[in-house]
């Protein structure tokens, strides 16, 4: 496959242990969702233990401010923890304000941007104006864009189809592993990826029916636990 493959959570531990042995991952993202259920008490000492270790990989750290000025802040803070330090600015804050001129201005300073919340072609026609500098990754939310009954393949499509060299497309929240090769073939760049889900590309290729003798084995040995 040419799609990067990012690991997607905010447990120390997992993180470290996939950067040292897993060889699909190419990157990490976090969000502040996944650091409450890691039960993350100081965010700058999270991010310090993870950058002293991960030097050579792209880390995705979100701003936790809503004003837009303090955002600009955090990015600033966020971005001196290295040169692979992508700084996650939504697409809006909660009030729906765009924060497109932040992220230009962000880009111009020379701050890496993952643009995340992307749910919509509207906005990532409004956006992209500003995204002809710096690296940036935008991130366009296909799992819960597919939760709504829409097919996010559409989406990802149009982004790949309209951005520049300098802005690669993220898969985000997808639900299972047939999302790595769907996003695969669509030719976007990136994909995020749970633990749980990541642990299933050892089975690509697998032989199915040898598969599926194993799960009738598995069930028949339930079964016989439950007796």
């Amino acid at each position: 496959m040419n799609i990067e493959i990012y690991a997607d959570g905010s447990d120390l531990n997992k993180i470290l242990s996939i950067h040292r042995h897993d060889k699909w991952v190419s990157g990490f993202t976090t969000n502040p969702t996944l650091m409450k259920k890691a039960n993350v008490q100081n965010y700058i000492e999270f991010v310090k233990s993870i950058t002293e270790h991960i030097k050579d990989l792209p880390i995705s750290f979100e701003v936790f401010a809503d004003d837009l000025s303090e955002m600009k802040r955090q990015a600033n803070i966020l971005a001196g923890f290295g040169n692979n330090i992508f700084v996650k600015i939504p697409i809006t804050n909660t009030l729906g304000q765009s924060t497109k001129i932040l992220i230009r201005e962000l880009l111009a300073d020379g701050i890496n941007i993952n643009v995340t919340a992307v749910f919509s072609i509207g906005q990532i026609n409004e956006i992209i104006p500003y995204l002809h500098t710096g690296s940036v990754i935008l991130s366009i939310f296909a799992g819960r864009i597919a939760d709504t009954g829409v097919d996010p393949k559409d989406i990802i499509k149009y982004a790949i189809n309209s951005v520049s060299n300098n802005v690669k497309i993220l898969w985000a929240s997808p639900r299972e592993i047939y999302n790595v090769y769907e996003a695969d073939r669509l030719g976007c760049h990136i994909i995020t990826v749970s633990p749980d889900i990541l642990i299933k590309l050892k089975l690509q290729n697998k032989n199915l029916e040898e598969y599926s003798l194993e799960t009738v084995k598995m069930f028949y040995d339930d079964l016989k636990k439950e007796k």
